[in-house]
Parts: C-alpha cells; structure tokens; sequence
C-alpha cells in the first residue's frame, strides 16, 4: 500500500477540526441571543431541554478529541513513513560456467544446496588433460637437457678457443725463428753455407707463415664456435621459459575440470546432469549468495524527505509474521524508465504527464537466519521512517 506524506495533511485537520467546533459554539450562542425571553424561560424550566444542550455540548467536546486523536495518530503513526509494495528483493547471482570443454563425470550438488566458498560443485572428465599436462612435463624435461648439453658444448669450445690461441703463439715464434734464420742465411750469402741451405731457410720461413694463418683461422673458428654455443644457450634457455609456460597452461587447463563455488551461497538455476558434455563458458548452474538487499521503486513525490541512512522496517510476503530492519543505502539518480530498453520520449507527440519511480536500495540490517531464506525477485513491503 502507497502512503505519499503531504506536508499541508496535519494542518488542514486541526484547522477543519478548530473551525467546526467554533461554527458550532458560534450558532449555538446566536440561537440563545435570538430566542425570546419567554423561550428561555421555558427552556430554563423544561428539563429535558437543558438535557438535549449538555447532550450536544458533550458530542462537540469528543468530536473535537476525535479529529485532535485522529491528527496526533496521522502525525505519530502515518506521517513519518513512507511505504510501497513495489519492491523486490535483489541479489548478486553468480553464473557458474567451465573454462575447459569435456563429459561431467560427477555432478557434486542439487538443487537450492547450501554451498561453501571454493567447495567443488562439478567434475570434469580429467585424461584428456593429465595427457596434456604430461606431455608438457616431459617437453621440459627435454629442454633442460638441451640446455645442459648446450653449456656442456659452450664449454668445450671454450676451451677449443684457448688452444687454438695458444697454437696460434707457438705458429708464430716458430714462423719467427724461420724467418730469422732466413734473414741470416741471407746475410752470410754463399761463403758460409750452400745455396740449398738458403733455399730451405727461405722455405721454411715461408711455411711458418702460413702454419700462423692456419692457427689464426682455426682461433676464429673455435671463436665463432663458441659464440655459436652461447646462441645456442639462450634458445635452450628459451625453449625452456616456453615449455615452463606449457607445464602451467596444462596444469591450470587441468585444475578447471573441477568446477568449484565462487562464493558462498544456494545453488540455483541448475541445468547440467551427470554424463552430460559441457563447453566452455556454457552457464550449468547459479549460486545465489546469502547477501541480499532489497530495491523499493518509490513514486518520486515520496523522495521529499527521504536520505541514506534512514531506517526502514520490511514485511516480506513469504514471511508477514516476521519484521526485518534495515536502513536507506542509496537513490537512484534517474528514474527507472529513464534505464529501460526503450526509454520515454517526451519532446515526441502529446506529453501527459506521470508521476514517475525511482529505485531506492534498502540493505537489510543482518544476514537472516537459516529459517527465513530470502531469494532474488521476493516481494516485500518497506516501511521508510522519514521524519
């Protein structure tokens, strides 16, 4: 039942209530004026005309009282309230929904079940992605092989590299030694040694030149080798993040075939059943929390003096016997036709003009107990003290 408070209501009643008891005080004092004196000396004689005066003096005094009580309970009982049964019972349903396609081999709860936080509702046919899972380990375990066979190698080369330097040393005073000799054959001419003797010093010289670009091309090797090694590190390296990376994806994948509860709350909404197949993001149930709150369209001529913060008494239509308190949490800035699929157009043909609703949250003081479950889209009646 809609109650709209007007401001002008307890005034225009004590008025109505003062002017009627002075019309009537006012005629009965004209009507004993006007009366001739012999009129009144028969009145003061007769009896039961000073009966039928007290008679009407007495109702004047309790009509009187009768609108003064009748004010008071308006301003004590109506006044300060504003109510309306054009409010419902609100809540935040979670959609349950797999984030991995498979056959449900185990279907853990029924309908309206009571649910804890993170308890497993559905389980998923699991062999397809344990496959995965250790296929994936097994990819790791291969790539820190190469891994390890790459430093091994780097290693080796690296090794390669100094040798090769070394032997680029031992190229290189040999190749001086031959060419020193070389120059001194050539200084003594053919008085102290033969001209063959010359000729194989020069030959000799020339070949340990080239046995030092030899021993050089064989450093740069062993130098690109070993580059080539630390590349090869860093694919190994590389292999190993990606395969890590797979090991988790698999692992995670594997975790969703079991199916738990968000928050906790009553399963709703079911519509998966045992052995059936289920894709991913394909809503098989809801969980419907606890916390519910309750949104009250009020006419807009009701929000005068109503803010957050007040209290409200609620009546829900499943439970008349029992009172819940709450409080005022917040109003609407817009109307509810405003956020409708097709709003109103105003500015468009002929305009009449209709007191619009506007949604009020009212948050229940307290979860109820377990012998009053309140769902989403229950009737109730809010009674908004304002005043």
């Amino acid at each position: 039942m809609n109650t709209t408070t007007l401001d002008s209501e307890p005034a225009k009643l004590k008025r109505s209530a003062t002017e009627t008891a002075r019309e009537f005080v006012t005629g009965q004092e004209t009507e004993n004026r006007t009366g001739t004196g012999s009129d009144e000396k028969k009145n003061e004689s007769n009896p039961s005309t000073k009966s039928n005066r007290g008679f009407r003096v007495g109702l004047t005094v309790a009509g009187v009282a009768a609108v003064m009580a009748l004010t008071y309970a308006y301003e004590k009982f109506v006044a300060p309230y504003e109510s309306t049964d054009d409010a419902f019972i609100e809540g935040d349903a979670t959609p349950i929904a797999p984030q991995v396609a498979g056959q449900v081999v185990q279907l853990l709860v029924n309908d309206n079940q009571e649910v804890k936080q993170g308890e497993v509702l559905v389980r998923i046919d699991a062999r397809e992605y344990q496959a995965k899972a250790d296929q994936a380990r097994a990819s790791l375990e291969e790539a820190k092989g190469r891994l390890e066979q790459a430093n091994a190698q780097c290693t080796v080369d690296e090794a390669k590299v100094e040798q090769e330097k070394a032997n680029v040393i031992a190229a290189e005073a040999e190749s001086n030694y031959a060419a020193a000799d070389a120059k001194r054959y050539q200084a003594v001419g053919n008085i102290a040694v033969s001209r063959s003797q010359q000729e194989l010093a020069d030959t000799q010289a020339k070949s340990t030149a080239a046995q030092v670009d030899a021993a050089r091309s064989k450093e740069f090797a062993a130098e690109a080798q070993a580059k080539l090694d630390k590349a090869n590190i860093g694919t190994a390296t590389a292999e190993i993040e990606r395969d890590e990376a797979a090991e988790r994806q698999a692992d995670l994948e594997l975790s969703y075939t079991e199916v738990t509860a968000p928050v906790a709350g009553f399963i709703t909404h079911r519509t998966v059943d045992n052995g059936a197949y289920v894709e991913a993001g394909q809503n098989l149930l809801a969980v419907m929390p606890r916390e519910v709150w309750i949104v009250a369209n009020f006419k807009e001529t009701q929000l005068k003096h109503m803010r957050p913060g007040q209290p409200v008494e609620v009546r829900v239509d499943a439970y008349p016997q029992v009172k819940f308190q709450g409080h005022v949490d917040s109003i609407q800035a817009g109307t509810g036709a405003r956020f409708s699929l097709l709003p109103p157009e105003n500015a468009t043909g002929n305009y009449v003009k209709v007191v619009e609703r506007v949604p009020v949250k009212i948050v229940l003081d307290g979860v109820p107990g377990a012998a009053c479950v309140l769902g989403a889209g229950m009737s109730v009646e809010p009674k908004v003290r304002v005043n």
